[in-house]
């Protein structure tokens, strides 16, 4: 198993955004052990790392970087993978949590919404800043080098290993299709991922429709 990089402190976020120290550390090691948890296969630690260290990649082109920050921890912080509603919960995880180590209303709800954006990956038009940016950090794994980008596909379909090859495969293709009927990074600072993504993306699936299921991860 690849070791999980460390995805940086949450703890200070919250302290800024007017949390009680000990409450922020004790979110933190709770968000921590969600993530740790052993049926996840892609969203899990190294996930919240690579998407938190390219939210500091992107982050200025933020208007209020720490509550991406705060929202780059909750936005898979449930992750269930068969009721299809884990980002509403996990936003609801966010507003229960930031409430209660006394982060100002305004602040719990922005982090919230947020996280409902990673749903669908749309940050409006014309584009919300800090939502372009906390998308195109979730969808930057799509523009990773062929290994990595294999190790993932791989990982997404040991996730839903409790799902049938062919219905997995229809599943994903149209999954696939959709993200590369739009334009997948918003932000300035992502652009120059799009094309190494679209052809990633593309090329699973080729595969998809040749009939692998998933591609090797080598």
């Amino acid at each position: 198993m690849t070791s999980s990089p460390a995805p940086g402190s949450l703890a200070d976020v919250l302290v800024r955004l007017g949390a009680d120290r000990p409450g922020a550390e004790a979110t933190e090691a709770d968000l921590l052990a969600r993530w740790s948890e052993p049926h996840r296969r892609y969203h899990d630690r190294r996930h919240l790392a690579e998407v938190v260290e390219r939210v500091e990649r992107l982050v200025g082109h933020t208007e209020h970087p720490d509550l991406v920050r705060a929202a780059a921890w909750w936005h898979d912080a449930v992750h269930d993978g068969r009721a299809g509603d884990d980002e509403r919960a996990s936003a609801a995880l966010a507003r229960e949590q930031l409430a209660g180590i006394g982060v100002a209303g305004r602040h719990t709800q922005a982090v919230a919404d947020l996280v409902l954006v990673t749903a669908d990956h749309d940050p409006g038009t014309p584009a919300d800043p800090d939502a372009a940016v906390l998308c195109d950090a979730d969808l930057g794994i799509l523009a990773s080098p062929p290994q990595r980008y294999a190790q993932y596909a791989a990982d997404v379909r040991e996730e839903y290993g409790h799902v049938p090859d062919e219905l997995f495969a229809a599943g994903r293709a149209a999954v696939l299709r959709r993200l590369l009927s739009r334009r997948l990074f918003r932000s300035p600072g992502a652009a120059g991922w799009e094309e190494t993504a679209r052809a990633n993306v593309g090329d699973e699936l080729r595969r998809l429709l040749a009939g692998s299921a998933v591609p090797a991860a080598t």
